[in-house]
């Protein structure tokens, strides 16, 4: 599938270099075409004889801003020129726009004023901020946030970091960022992508070339988001017309416990609804009833949940032999039988294992399970993903939730390393991470919506089910996300975001037809 890069400012003044030097395109080239395209973007929303101002830095950021300033002006806009900062320290690039728009005879002013605008353009800082903002930066920021017109950042609002997409104190609040040749990471993590407004990524003549064998680190998936309703079935694997119910795989779902039996239900459903041909549930008997009614199409084990582990972890040996897949942990308690059962499944088995909730938790708590799947992946290369959110993520890690969101890509590889596992790191933007791979998945589906419970529960099943008919657990995982969170806007889409519950994601899964593969961009 095609790739949706998003780049460090480390990668991109890379590729940059790369472009200048190797390829030979002259840095003034790449300016004045960054230049033109912001330009484009202008003339798209705001016509001849509106009023601009440019606030500009030092660096060539600000140089890509004068140039901004000096074709609007050409073509009729009323523009006014502002430098913050010494001009003495500007770049040679932006020195050399400062003196072209003096031939023209442009005024330069060396603070915003009061005056009214109908456009700014933000080019003060580029992709380069690494330390906060403070002094005539920070007030002219926030001079620009009060001015009160449309505001054009460009590559990246001024304030926030390209790398984390962190608030550096603060932060211009753009309505359209216009970037250069590839998204940056800043563009798509919170808080700063609510500072950019609408991101447009312009192609100014860097290209994959420009990679020379060494591709971004992050990506995702790039979609036509303008037909998204049908577009999920390339994430699925492809369908053998001769198939029977066991070609298309068996998941085995451990989950639930007394008073949780939504969990197991959930990640049932789901997991019949990703394609898989059979699903079994091995649950308390407390949740027969209420499984056996809601989804019929479930096979079943139960168990008492005190006493009888032998018995069980005996019945479990031949569920295990049946699966192609298995997904634990859902709603399972914490309790010495889950336990048990959990130390069991990772150590018996080698067949692909999704491992979530409550089988997080006793990880976490436990040194011999923790190297119990270390050995499995390292030595028996087994395939397992781990779905923790934030706060599950943090406790298998052993830091807290603050210290995972300040580096969720490094922690995430980290832990993949670690445990010799594919982790899904749950946020906002979900990260997955396969010990085995150096680049990294970032997702970029789902919305505020789908924190509700049970959606962990379906991203379970989803992947279970993915993985039943013979994904990869690295493929699985970045595809699973991927699915659940555009089932996630579809579900939202048909219902608002505050109605939005985990059994509506599944209903949407009945809307994949094949007719979407066409509108599939990859």
């Amino acid at each position: 599938m095609e790739k949706r890069y998003f780049v460090s400012s480390k990668e991109m003044k890379q590729y940059d270099m790369v472009t200048i030097e190797y390829f030979q395109v002259p840095s003034m080239v790449l300016m004045e075409r960054a230049a033109l395209a912001v330009v484009e973007e202008v003339e798209k929303r705001f016509l001849s004889g509106s009023k601009v101002l440019i606030v500009a830095g030092s660096g060539n950021n600000g140089g890509d801003g004068i140039a901004i300033g000096r074709i609007l002006m050409q073509r009729g806009y009323e523009v006014d020129f502002t430098l913050i900062g010494d001009r003495d320290r500007c770049s040679e690039q932006t020195s050399v726009q400062l003196t072209i728009i003096e031939k023209y005879e442009c005024p330069l002013q060396a603070k915003i004023g009061d005056g009214e605008y109908d456009i700014i353009i933000d080019a003060l800082f580029g992709i380069g901020l690494s330390k906060d903002v403070s002094g005539i930066y920070a007030e002219s920021i926030e001079k620009v946030n009060s001015l009160g017109g449309f505001v054009f950042a460009v590559d990246i609002p001024s304030g926030i970091s390209a790398d984390t997409g962190e608030v550096k104190e603060t932060a211009v609040k753009a309505d359209v960022t216009v970037t250069f040749a590839y998204e940056k990471i800043g563009h798509i993590f919170y808080p700063g992508c609510e500072y950019c407004g609408e991101v447009v990524c312009k192609d100014i003549g860097i290209t994959k070339e420009s990679f020379r064998g060494k591709e971004p680190l992050v990506y995702s998936y790039a979609i036509d988001y303008e037909k998204k309703a049908r577009l999920m079935t390339h994430l699925l694997p492809e369908r053998k017309k001769s198939g029977n119910k066991g070609t298309f795989g068996k998941v085995l779902t451990i989950a639930g416990s007394r008073n949780m039996s939504g969990a197991c239900e959930l990640c049932v459903r789901s997991a019949y609804r990703s394609g898989a041909g059979m699903v079994k549930a091995v649950t308390p008997e407390e949740n027969r009833e209420i499984i056996q009614r809601n989804v019929p199409e479930a096979l079943l084990t139960t168990y008492e949940t005190e006493g009888r582990e032998e018995m069980l972890l005996e019945q479990l040996r031949g569920d295990i032999e049946w699966a192609d897949s298995i997904v634990i942990g859902p709603g399972m308690g914490k309790s010495q039988m889950a336990y048990r059962i959990l130390s069991y499944v990772i150590g018996e088995s080698g067949k692909p294992l999704i491992i979530d909730a409550d089988g997080l938790n006793l990880i976490a708590e436990s040194e011999e399970l923790k190297a119990e799947l270390k050995q499995s992946g390292y030595e028996r290369n087994r395939q397992v993903i781990l779905t923790p959110h934030v706060a599950e993520f943090a406790r298998l890690y052993g830091c807290t939730p603050i210290q995972v969101k300040r580096d969720m890509f490094g922690k995430t590889k980290e832990l993949a390393r670690e445990l010799g596992c594919v982790v899904l790191c749950k946020d906002a933007r979900t990260i997955v991470a396969s010990f085995k791979e150096e680049d990294l998945f970032l997702n970029t589906t789902g919305n505020d919506g789908m924190a509700t419970a049970g959606s962990g529960d379906v991203l379970a099943g989803i992947l279970g089910g993915l993985a039943a008919q013979g994904l990869e657990a690295f493929e699985a995982a970045k595809r699973g996300v991927f699915l659940h969170g555009m089932l996630g806007d579809m579900a939202a889409e048909r219902m608002g975001r505050h109605a939005l519950m985990a059994g509506d994601m599944i209903e949407q899964l009945k809307y994949i037809t094949s007719e979407g593969r066409e509108s599939y961009v990859c």
